[in-house]
């Protein structure tokens, strides 16, 4: 088919994108080693050649450019890329491929798979080696033309600026959490204006969480593996568009994504809770060499992805996932900034989550904290006054990085995760190690000048085990993904209470919900920043799959309907992040001293024994199943925002994870005690709920008790 090139402008070749200007828009694409590029113009997501088809001729350095008369928001567009094709040499162009913006705003629906979208034959004895002529155009989904335009009222980018010491996470999927609730417009349930409706910012409102952390938004592939076999990519950890909100969680596609995702945040902010969202900078959705030509790699494959030196053919795969993002290549970590920057700036989000964190500090084969992409965020004005969370560690040699990310960064503290479930299954701690996951792992961050808050912690995420199949599975049980059962983390530190899977014996359910208590007490008097998975509330259950990253469906869907123990549980999880609110000894911005302060008869922090003294050097290097200890309010060395000196109660607290009860003497730490919490299901009796100093008392097994002196 001939096309007339429409008349058009040289344009400029800032910023990357597209940029609307008064009388068109002005696109720009980077490709260092392309030969020609394309601007395609479409008039429906369904077509299946474009409309118009522009030559840009524009090059200023790497970015090619050009400016068109007459485009409008809702304007469809994709690209294709002339260059070499030598995969041997890492350049993998096509021109016969189209391709997504990599920085496209929007994008209008999903891959329609089919062979031509990748760049060699599918079946050919050559593989990657290989050239395919076929137009992918019918099956690509085009970029869409966005207006950054949204009355935001009030609302301005880090406006709340809620501090760690009173932060709750939440994390949680867009779609999960809201496509089941009946008290939500069905049009709206699983998108992002199910989560801004008045019934889910309540029940957020009314739990007591301050931030909610979003599973993957970005636009995402579905993978075929996955499509084939008739399930999908739920999670979104395969993404493909970096600037663009995934069109699944909106009503339409053609923009829409945007401005619901934009009500989204301002609705919850006005309800003061933050955004967080997670994100995937580590690698994208085309995979390995046998993947997709989708984007990055049709437009500048070895700029874009980090390739095996010795042979450039092959990509480096610290991920898991295929390939690696190149963050040594300025261009790409000019990516990432403006990704960042875009979110936070336009779209007002609060904070990052970055999966797989570690891939990001990558030099060839070793990690390295200092590398440029932590050094541009700590400069950053913008990105570094935002939440940074990392998960600290990655797939490659080296790549666990628990406690070494820069002092500005909070992590997911997976070593306080692994302890606390090991101890309340029974298993005997180092009491070193128990000691300090419960005061904010001061054994990773106190050395490097950081503070308590740079532990997130956590029982349960979405990768994993809900709460509730932690205590009712000693192994996973993924049969549904297709897997064999192979996929998924083998050591899940669980306990089954006797029974594996669901029963109706009330002896092991009670057992479980003792258990879950316990979890969550342990979580909400744990120095740090807690983070709930959400649904783990509501006791929901994934029927023993701890990898449900392809359960669309019931697996992984937020159970709305409780009976009255679901409901007992949820209102016990309120309860003990509404405690932790009110206590600031909770939540310090300062590790303890373990010493007398402000004239306080009593040190900050003291370890107790069972026999109510304070504990020796030989216990403090010995496993243990039992540890206590005393948080002294009138002897916190902290002050508040107006620079006023803070004080709280003082608490006893006892975790007993040994299976058997034990005697423990109140310590001479003050007269009389009285109980807060504990994770009996039965009611105290008279002779629990007020303790004196050297009264013994029975503590059964596996019980977490929190005393108060009065």
């Amino acid at each position: 088919m001939a096309f007339v090139q429409i008349p058009t402008r040289p344009g400029y070749p800032y910023p990357l994108g597209v940029s609307l200007t008064k009388d068109g828009a002005n696109f720009v694409l980077f490709s260092e080693n392309a030969t020609a590029v394309q601007l395609l113009l479409f008039s429906h997501p369904d077509d299946k050649e474009p409309k118009e088809v522009i030559e840009v001729k524009e090059k200023t350095g790497d970015l090619w450019h050009v400016c068109v008369p007459g485009i409008m928001p809702g304007q469809l567009y994709a690209y294709k890329v002339d260059g070499p094709y030598k995969p041997e040499q890492g350049l993998r162009f096509n021109k016969n491929k189209t391709l997504i913006d990599p920085y496209a705003k929007a994008v209008a629906g999903f891959i329609k798979w089919d062979d031509s979208l990748f760049g060699y034959k599918i079946g050919d004895p050559n593989q990657d080696l290989s050239f395919d002529e076929r137009d992918s155009t019918p099956f690509i989904p085009k970029s869409v033309v966005v207006s950054d335009e949204f009355d935001w009222e009030d609302d301005k980018p880090l406006s709340l600026r809620i501090p760690w010491s009173q932060t709750v996470i939440y994390e949680t999927h867009v779609k999960g959490f809201s496509i089941k609730r009946d008290d939500i417009d069905e049009k709206i349930r699983g998108k992002f204006l199910g989560l801004a409706s008045k019934s889910a910012i309540s029940y957020f409102k009314d739990l007591g969480i301050t931030a909610v952390e979003l599973m993957p938004v970005q636009q995402f592939v579905r993978d075929r593996f996955l499509v084939e076999k008739g399930l999908t990519n739920y999670w979104g950890y395969n993404p493909i568009a970096y600037f663009a909100p995934d069109c699944g969680y909106a009503t339409d596609c053609l923009g829409k994504q945007v401005v619901e995702f934009k009500k989204m945040v301002k609705e919850l902010h006005a309800a003061g809770i933050e955004v967080i969202i997670d994100v995937v900078y580590n690698h994208t959705g085309e995979g390995n060499q046998l993947g997709p030509t989708l984007s990055f790699r049709g437009i500048d494959n070895s700029s874009y992805y980090m390739l095996n030196p010795q042979n450039p053919r092959y990509y480096m795969d610290f991920t898991g996932a295929g390939n690696t993002l190149n963050l040594r290549h300025p261009r790409v970590l000019q990516m990432v900034l403006d990704s960042l920057r875009y979110w936070v700036l336009e779209m007002h989000v609060d904070g990052f989550r970055f999966d797989l964190a570690s891939a990001l500090a990558r030099e060839l084969y070793s990690v390295n904290m200092l590398s440029t992409f932590f050094v541009a965020i700590q400069q950053d004005p913008i990105l570094s006054r935002v939440k940074l969370i990392a998960e600290p560690w990655d797939v490659g040699e080296g790549g666990y990085q628990v406690g070494n990310f820069p002092y500005q960064w909070a992590e997911w503290n997976g070593k306080y995760r692994d302890t606390i479930r090991r101890f309340w299954r029974g298993e005997p701690m180092l009491y070193s190690e128990l000691a300090n996951r419960l005061m904010g792992s001061p054994d990773l961050y106190q050395g490097s000048g950081r503070t308590p808050f740079a532990s997130i912690n956590y029982v349960t995420s979405h990768d994993g085990f809900t709460l509730q199949d932690l205590v009712s599975y000693n192994q996973k049980h993924n049969e549904a993904n297709g897997f064999d059962n192979k996929d998924g983390m083998d050591e899940n530190y669980s306990w089954n209470c006797g029974f594996e899977g669901e029963t109706q014996d009330p002896n092991i359910i009670a057992c479980r919900e003792k258990q879950k208590r316990n979890f969550m007490i342990t979580l909400f008097i744990s120095q740090g920043v807690p983070m709930l998975l959400g649904g783990d509330e509501l006791s929901r259950t994934q029927k023993g799959n701890n990898n449900a990253f392809c359960q669309d469906n019931e697996i992984s869907w937020y159970d709305w309907n409780l009976d009255e123990r679901k409901k007992a549980f949820r209102d016990f999880v309120k309860s003990m992040i509404y405690f932790r609110k009110a206590h600031p000894i909770f939540r310090r911005r300062k590790f303890f001293q373990g010493r007398k302060l402000f004239g306080s008869p009593y040190k900050d922090l003291t370890w107790i024994s069972p026999a109510g003294t304070e504990i020796d050097d030989k216990t403090w290097n010995s496993p243990t199943q039992t540890i206590a200890f005393v948080l002294s309010g009138d002897a916190m060395d902290e002050v508040n925002e107006r620079g006023e000196r803070v004080a709280d109660d003082t608490f006893l607290v006892i975790l007993n994870g040994s299976p058997s009860s034990i005697k423990f003497k109140i310590p001479k730490l003050g007269e009389k005690w009285e109980l807060v919490a504990w994770s009996c299901l039965r009611e105290p009796k008279e002779n629990e709920k007020i303790v004196k100093a050297e009264q013994e008392i029975q503590v059964e097994g596996r019980t977490a008790i929190i005393y108060k002196r009065v």
